[in-house]
């Protein structure tokens, strides 16, 4: 009996000693797990320290670059925008007050030209019989006069086509004209037409106010075809573009030249007529 209590004493004592060496185990091990979260948590506290104060250095650089800045607009460099500010202002109403000064001189140039070409169409038309400055003895041919400056027409189709531009000329169409003589002029370089529709290719131009174009193809014929009837007719038409461009000198000289050269031209009287009105104007 005395060897069962004993027997039951020692099991009962060595459960107790199992017991607290598990629970001890335990114990340790939840111990570690909260050393590992404390450890992990004081890392990423050293990491939020150090990004904070990452963040207080660079809000510090900022509050020194703003308080530069203000110490600079506060001090000379304000100053000095301010003073070129001032300045490129004056310059930009130098600039406008010339701008209007030029503007005004433009305007008075243009209506003291607009006001010789005024007087100049007068005298002219008064001297002419009432016909326009600009056309005087440039009329197209007529079916009368047309014999008298080109060959009678045939059937050829060289012919038929400077036909076809001359009535254009004659219907007042004269863009068309022009397209039409220069078509011809392209097609038919050595017509016996060329010096014809040379001549009333520059007229078209002029009747189209391309007056530097006009005296350029009217220098054309005269230097390609100097023994051509067109010639006085050509000299006649570039002294009235220089009219229309106001180079009265330069028409003086083209009609002095036309007179010496061509005197008994059926343009003459007008060329002579043209050169008296503009010899009365005095140069300006």
């Amino acid at each position: 009996m005395r060897t069962l209590v004993l027997a039951s004493l020692c099991l009962l004592l060595s459960s107790q000693v199992h017991a607290a060496l598990f629970d001890d185990t335990e114990a340790r091990r939840q111990i570690g797990e909260v050393q590992q979260q404390v450890t992990k948590l004081q890392s990423q506290n050293q990491a939020l320290q150090a990004a904070l104060d990452e963040a207080k250095k660079k809000q510090q650089a900022l509050e020194e670059r703003i308080a530069a800045m203000e110490g600079v607009l506060k001090g000379q460099g304000l100053l000095d925008l301010l003073n070129q500010n001032e300045r490129l202002n004056q310059e930009i109403s130098k600039l406008k007050g010339q701008l209007e000064v030029a503007t005004h001189s433009i305007d008075s140039t243009q209506q003291r030209q607009r006001d010789l070409y005024g007087d100049l169409d007068g005298r002219l038309r008064k001297l002419e019989g009432g016909t326009p400055a600009a056309a005087a003895s440039e009329a197209p041919p007529t079916a009368a006069t047309a014999t008298t400056t080109a060959p009678v027409p045939d059937a050829s189709s060289e012919n038929k086509d400077y036909e076809v531009a001359l009535a254009l000329t004659k219907a007042g169409k004269h863009k068309e004209a022009f397209d039409a003589y220069d078509k011809f002029l392209q097609t038919y370089p050595n017509s016996s037409h060329a010096p014809e529709a040379q001549y009333w290719l520059g007229y078209a131009q002029f009747l189209l106010k391309n007056y530097k174009a006009a005296i350029a193809t009217q220098q054309k014929l005269i230097k390609q075809f100097p023994d051509s009837p067109k010639v006085p007719d050509a000299m006649f038409n570039i002294a009235n573009c220089q009219i229309q461009l106001a180079d009265i000198d330069g028409a003086k000289k083209t009609l002095h030249e036309l007179l010496d050269k061509h005197s008994s031209s059926e343009v003459a009287p007008a060329a002579k007529k043209r050169l008296t009105v503009l010899e009365s104007i005095k140069s300006k």
